[in-house]
């Protein structure tokens, strides 16, 4: 595409994912290989999910309609308003709708919500088949009548964080991954980022949380809270394998200026005591938080004085949100938790300035 025709050019940025939301994007958990001997209480765990974000606003379940009547069931048992909850046919692999979903764009001065469509491959194709997620994006924009801006390069939604105002915030481990886009530059990549999601400059981090399959997705260790501050985890015990990589990216967001030249504002947030699977360290994080309008959707890990220390330290980020903790113990087991399951659609609200 040339570069005259890419969103950017075209006027339409990423949202913050703190603005004004029409809907938030979920696929229904089938796949027993994610959550290996550990799938019987996924469906229950995720339509808790559904069902708080019903209160706040639209929920769109990407879910084959053979599973349906019973994942409409556990959403009704969950006590989700069913009338703000809409099942859309759409086959999927997994889960993880923050990967594999639409990362939708908005118009800066008309309003239109679109969608750009970036390559799937399943982390680097760790996890095949994975070719009806990367369907999903095309099968929404078809399904809600949205313009589609087509990218050739592989991108996951959890690998991105930006601010609405033209900052975007990832990891040097996963988009610098040749499991990626191996024959990409990492200016390649930021020009490519910035054509096609409204943004001018790339906050680069090192690497992510020791056991993250994602290759250091940023979801779980640093966020934007509002356009010129970031939360960021941070691990307190030194013989962690975390405990330095979150030290090194600590420093460099202590080095980062905003565009107007002055130091961000930093919160720091706990990690959770070590979980552990088969021997190998599961990523669970309180980044892993979820804005909805009205709302913060925080991961809890059955850990009762981090997980409230983590929703006091959200709870002064966001304030004028309720903050809602959610037990995540049971989805933490495949490797992601309550931001990695969904994906937010911006709402259509006309110029926005």
């Amino acid at each position: 595409m040339a570069t005259k025709n890419t969103p950017s050019a075209l006027g339409f940025r990423m949202p913050a994912e703190w603005e004004l939301q029409a809907a938030v994007w979920l696929s229904w958990p089938h796949n027993r290989a994610t959550w290996p001997g550990r799938f019987r209480p996924i469906p229950r765990a995720f339509a808790d999910l559904v069902a708080v974000i019903s209160r706040y606003e639209s929920v769109r379940i990407n879910c084959a309609a053979v599973l349906q009547t019973r994942a409409r069931q556990f959403c009704a048992q969950a006590g989700a308003d069913l009338t703000r909850v809409t099942f859309y046919d759409h086959p999927t692999n997994d889960a993880w709708c923050r990967d594999h979903g639409p990362i939708f764009v908005h118009h800066r001065t008309t309003g239109e919500v679109a969608v750009t469509d970036w390559v799937y491959n399943a982390w680097g194709g760790k996890y095949p088949p994975y070719d009806l997620d990367n369907k999903i994006p095309a099968r929404v924009a078809q399904k809600l009548k949205l313009r589609r801006f087509r990218n050739p390069l592989v991108l996951e939604g959890g690998s991105i964080d930006v601010n609405g105002q033209g900052l975007l915030l990832t990891t040097e481990q996963c988009l610098l991954n040749p499991n990626r886009n191996p024959h990409c530059t990492r200016t390649q990549l930021e020009k490519n980022l910035k054509d096609y999601l409204g943004i001018k400059q790339v906050l680069w981090l090192g690497s992510g949380l020791e056991g993250d399959d994602t290759d250091g997705h940023i979801d779980d260790i640093t966020r934007f809270y509002r356009a010129d501050g970031f939360v960021t985890a941070i691990e307190q015990n030194p013989r962690s394998p975390n405990y330095k990589v979150l030290q090194a990216n600590l420093s460099r967001l202590q080095s980062f200026r905003t565009p107007a030249g002055k130091k961000f504002k930093i919160v720091t947030l706990p990690m959770p005591q070590s979980i552990t699977f088969r021997g190998q360290l599961v990523p669970a994080s309180y980044a892993n938080f979820l804005i909805i309008n009205g709302a913060v959707l925080v991961p809890q890990f059955r850990q009762p004085r981090r997980d409230a220390a983590a929703c006091a330290i959200l709870a002064d980020c966001f304030k004028g949100r309720e903050i809602i903790p959610l037990d995540c113990y049971d989805l933490i087991w495949g490797l992601g938790t309550l931001h990695c399951l969904s994906q937010q659609q911006p709402a259509d609200l006309g110029a926005v300035g």
